[in-house]
């Protein structure tokens, strides 16, 4: 039998995080695949930690580099940047010749990648089709990269459920969990005396993680707005510590960054502040800190850019005024938070996400690139 070369392509560490389980799923069945890894755009960057370096910590090998410029983080320099990440990943799929490329979410370069694999005519996986984030680009460049594979793993059945809405085939489009909660389940976490060592850092008696990044389907000046209301909040909290963790580059990323930096170069007595913790470090302050506060699958989740995605019940939406959020600080700081809550059912699986993926590829004939279109008979309301 004929090993198939699967090709996982990465240009974050927040991607790289999700997609290490899967990583190494693959890579155990030696008989049935072999693993190929591009890294991409702000892992090659020294601005943004250079974080190739976690995936070959991890124990895997880099087969291909595609350099994407990220150094600054206009409109003009993110258009222009899809299409240098397009030749670049044309370039490497033409030398790696992989029999199914898996792509995961929908960031900039993800879509570049996704536009080069559906041109060379090397079927396409997709993980974390049919969300919706309102407030993001990416949003639009999700739906774009599913219409342009051919299987696809979701994590939920709604979202299962939206993938078809958009034409494709029942019969590849598979609800498997998050593949997130695959990390949650199976890494060892730091103890609160290895983490506070790893990062020189006492933590208080309560400690807040914000990551924040820019909604990108607004404009520069509400973001920034949302994010100074947020620092303002902190600003007001007494025994507190602050963790910040940057944003990926993106739009408006930058000013998020340098916002941080002062912020914490005036408050260095409760804050810290990182470009990349890596997938151990940021699991591990997950676990140790009491609030993630941003709007990146926050407890506290501010403005529009998750808006419309599947969310716990103890997750707190706030419009991003300071009112809104400060008031959120208050009700999840407060010793009754947990209590009113009760037990929590996660709608994302249970963290078999990268097996079932690999199972179902070990059973399946990859499917060519060209297919049809799936149609819903269903009765349209009127305009």
């Amino acid at each position: 039998m004929n090993k198939k070369k699967i090709c996982i392509i990465t240009g974050s560490r927040a991607e790289w995080g999700l997609l290490y389980p899967l990583a190494g799923e693959i890579a155990k069945r030696k008989n049935s695949f072999h693993l190929q890894i591009i890294a991409a755009a702000s892992h090659l960057s020294g601005e943004y930690g250079m974080t190739y370096k976690e995936i070959e910590n991890d124990g895997f090998k880099v087969n291909g580099k595609v350099e994407v410029p990220v150094n600054n983080d206009t409109e003009t320099t993110i258009a222009k940047s899809v299409g240098t990440a397009l030749a670049g990943f044309v370039d490497v799929l033409n030398s790696l010749k992989p029999d199914l490329i898996f792509l995961l979410g929908d960031r900039f370069e993800i879509f570049s990648a996704a536009v080069a694999g559906f041109f060379l005519k090397i079927p396409i996986a997709h993980i974390h089709g049919g969300e919706v984030t309102e407030g993001s680009l990416d949003d639009t460049l999700r739906h774009c990269i599913t219409k342009m594979s051919i299987l696809h793993f979701v994590s939920t059945e709604t979202y299962r459920k939206r993938v078809i809405q958009m034409g494709e085939s029942p019969s590849r489009v598979f609800n498997v969990g998050a593949i997130g909660l695959d990390n949650i389940k199976n890494t060892r976490l730091m103890s609160k005396e290895e983490f506070e060592k790893e990062i020189d850092f006492k933590l208080g008696d309560k400690t807040v993680l914000v990551a924040f990044h820019p909604s990108t389907g607004e404009d520069k000046i509400a973001c920034e707005k949302q994010f100074s209301n947020l620092l303002k909040v902190l600003d007001n909290l007494r025994n507190v510590t602050v963790i910040f963790t940057k944003p990926n580059p993106d739009m408006y990323s930058k000013t998020i960054s340098a916002r941080i930096d002062d912020y914490v170069s005036k408050h260095s007595d409760f804050c810290r502040s990182f470009t990349s913790m890596g997938r151990i470090l940021y699991l591990s302050a997950l676990s140790h800190v009491d609030v993630l506060a941003g709007n990146s699958s926050s407890v506290i989740n501010i403005g529009n850019r998750q808006k419309g995605r599947i969310k716990m019940e103890s997750v707190i939406d706030v419009d991003g005024s300071f009112e809104s959020i400060n008031n959120a600080f208050i009700k999840v700081l407060s010793s009754q938070i947990e209590k009113s809550y009760g037990t929590l059912h996660t709608p994302y699986g249970d963290g078999t996400a990268a097996i079932r993926i690999a199972d179902m590829l070990e059973k399946v004939d990859i499917p060519p690139s060209v297919k049809g279109f799936f149609d819903i008979t269903f009765d349209i309301p009127n305009s």
